[in-house]
């Protein structure tokens, strides 16, 4: 009885052994695979999602402001000076409006008549001045000058595309504005001939239009382009300037 005592201690405590092993190894974690939660082709993101390698969105850069807020009034833009000097038997010397929905983003005046000079015949003449203004747009990009630099571009060539338009030539004008042009062509209307010159001009972010001709009747001779050059270009840079008065 003395001997079998202890070799059953002996059975016993073997037979517990491999049971706390079993219990030992279902309890631990496992030890996390390094390979595999390694990030991929370099993605230093944090757990959070908030990864340092994300770059900051860049801000959109701010565009120039506009400098003209409104324009001038267009019938007074052309001193009446100017216009008798012109259009010597203007039909209305306070000039007739362009129809506009807003006077302060497009405006435009005109004039007209007919000088009679008796057995000489008569002279006619026409002019007319438009205005647009730009401002700047930040979800464009694109600041109201360079707006209107786009329109004065688009003026220039619409000008120098006139249908049926003789002898066009077109030169560059210093002076007025920040840049300007002049077109001169002739122009067969009405069975007369008629010399047409047309000054476009942008004043930083407004874009200025003026159009001069005439022709003769009952026997007066027309104009020679060369005879209206001088007066419309004198006329653009008043009107060019009234845009700045305007703004004082």
């Amino acid at each position: 009885m003395h001997r079998t005592a202890p070799r059953l201690a002996r059975v016993l405590a073997c037979a517990v052994v491999p049971v706390m092993l079993v219990v030992s190894g279902c309890s631990s974690e496992p030890e996390p695979d390094k390979k595999a939660s390694a990030p991929k082709g370099g993605d230093s993101s944090t757990a959070d999602g908030s990864g340092s390698a994300l770059a900051t969105p860049s801000k959109t850069p701010e565009v120039e402001p506009a400098k003209y807020a409104k324009l001038p009034s267009a019938c007074k833009a052309v001193p009446a000076k100017t216009v008798t000097s012109l259009v010597p038997s203007a039909k209305s010397k306070g000039g007739s409006p362009t129809r506009t929905s807003d006077s302060m983003v497009r405006a435009g005046c005109s004039w007209n008549g007919l000088d009679d000079k008796g057995v000489k015949g008569s002279q006619y003449r026409w002019l007319e001045v438009s205005f647009q203004r730009y401002t700047s747009d930040q979800a464009l990009g694109a600041s109201g000058a360079a707006r209107a630099g786009e329109t004065y571009t688009k003026e220039l060539e619409k000008a120098k595309a006139t249908d049926g338009a003789k002898k066009l030539k077109t030169s560059a004008l210093k002076d007025v504005g920040n840049q300007a042009s002049l077109v001169t062509y002739q122009l067969r209307r009405t069975g007369e001939d008629f010399a047409y010159v047309t000054v476009v001009s942008r004043t930083e972010n407004a874009v200025i239009t003026l159009t001069y001709n005439g022709t003769g009747y009952a026997g007066a001779g027309a104009p020679s382009v060369g005879d209206l050059t001088k007066g419309a270009v004198d006329a653009a840079k008043e009107a060019v300037a009234s845009v700045a008065s305007a703004n004082k």
